[in-house]
């Protein structure tokens, strides 16, 4: 099925990549529950089937439960698929939390070679380095404070083995980024928090614009584990999707594709349903008085 209409594609690593992917950060919860499994797998398939190429996963996700889905639903598929996936943290599922940092250069490596073992491929179409230096999430102390400089250097060799494809920066600083540019490094992607009524990172969204790469915000519609302002609460997205008979989900997907040309979502969902809803939020349409009133929310 071809990708939808108004969303359009965005050149990443020379790959032209639609510009709704998926996201699987949440799908390996509802796996672990009775029947969720299959359940799953089937909606991994729905994915594909509704043109999304784009699969945003980490092996710390389930402690690679959800790099082995995408192997079982979409293994065959390989070659059509953008797997982008993380380092710099490892799975701890025997301790209280999920996962630990793992910032340390030859981490870096161990996390490309298990991501490459539970996703069965032997390449990573994008590998982000997500890094631990600020809240919200996990902030390191000790010997997991890596110079940035260090793990680029690594990522830099994974690169040149044909292990990765593209580098992505992931919950980084404007200046980290800058630095990565600096030292050479062509960052493909940039991950970090943003949304219609978070607008943090507006400087970071518009150094990726101007340097090319792809702009793919997580907690695309706010919330999130920190608990931050929703979208779909505001006032302004309800009655503008009130308006459209759409949902205010949809209108807060529709002003990220809208506001830059090298935004990518990856919202994530384990309902068929919701999964429909996030891929038709690319044929919205509002007015320009309405996108305007959109930007100047957050």
């Amino acid at each position: 099925m071809s990708t939808p209409s108004l969303a359009g594609t965005y050149p990443i690593g020379g790959r032209d990549v639609p510009r709704i992917g998926y996201g699987l950060g949440s799908l390996h919860r509802s796996a672990e529950q009775p029947g969720g499994h299959d359940a799953a797998v089937s909606l991994l398939r729905d994915v594909y089937d509704l043109g999304i190429r784009m699969l945003d996963t980490a092996h710390f996700y389930g402690d690679g439960l959800a790099n082995s889905l995408i192997r079982e639903a979409l293994g065959t598929h390989r070659d059509d698929l953008f797997l982008a996936t993380k380092a710099g943290a490892r799975s701890t599922p025997e301790g209280p939390f999920p996962m630990t940092a793992a910032q340390k250069p030859s981490e870096l490596r161990d996390s490309v070679e298990i991501n490459l073992q539970t996703l069965g491929t032997d390449r990573l179409d994008l590998l982000y380095l997500r890094r631990m230096d600020f809240l919200p999430g996990l902030v390191v102390e000790g010997d997991q404070q890596v110079p940035l400089e260090d793990q680029l250097g690594q990522l830099l060799a994974l690169q040149d083995e044909g292990k990765i494809l593209g580098i992505g920066l992931s919950h980084v600083r404007l200046e980290q980024v800058r630095q990565a540019f600096d030292l050479g490094v062509e960052v493909q992607a940039v991950q970090n928090i943003f949304n219609a009524v978070d607008r943090h990172d507006q400087a970071l969204a518009d150094l990726t614009e101007e340097k090319g790469a792809a702009w793919i915000p997580y907690f695309p519609l706010g919330g999130g584990f920190h608990q931050g302002p929703k979208v779909t609460d505001d006032e302004t997205v309800q009655r503008i999707a009130a308006a459209h008979g759409v949902t205010p989900s949809q209108v807060g997907q529709a002003w990220l594709l809208h506001s830059a040309p090298n935004t990518v979502l990856i919202s994530g969902t384990s309902q068929r349903a919701h999964l429909e809803e996030n891929v038709a939020a690319g044929n919205v349409q509002l007015s320009d008085a309405e996108w305007a009133q959109l930007d100047a929310l957050g």
